[in-house]
């Protein structure tokens, strides 16, 4: 699957096993930390990749960003953010 497919709503990411999500308190920023590198999240990707907790599918995390969020256009950005990160690898 590339980034230009759907991402299906069923699936339940979650972080990879040797990846971890932590938040810098000195930066306040989130980050990815994987074997050998830091990946700094942006914006509101820290509060995206939380919810990527494996019991979530796509579709309620849309729902609940979209909730928090309501003018943002989390429907159609999301879920290509969401493959971007599985293609990386930092998500399953």
């Amino acid at each position: 699957m590339t980034t230009h497919d759907v991402v299906r709503g069923d699936w339940r990411p979650e972080l990879s096993r040797s990846v971890l999500l932590r938040h810098d308190r000195v930066r306040d920023v989130d980050l990815l930390v994987l074997p050998e590198r830091v990946v700094v999240l942006r914006g509101a990707a820290g509060s995206i990749v939380a919810l990527c907790d494996g019991d979530r599918d796509v579709v309620a995390i849309v729902a609940e960003l979209a909730r928090r969020h309501p003018d943002a256009p989390v429907a159609a950005e999301v879920p290509v953010f969401l493959e971007q990160l599985r293609a990386e690898g930092w998500l399953r």
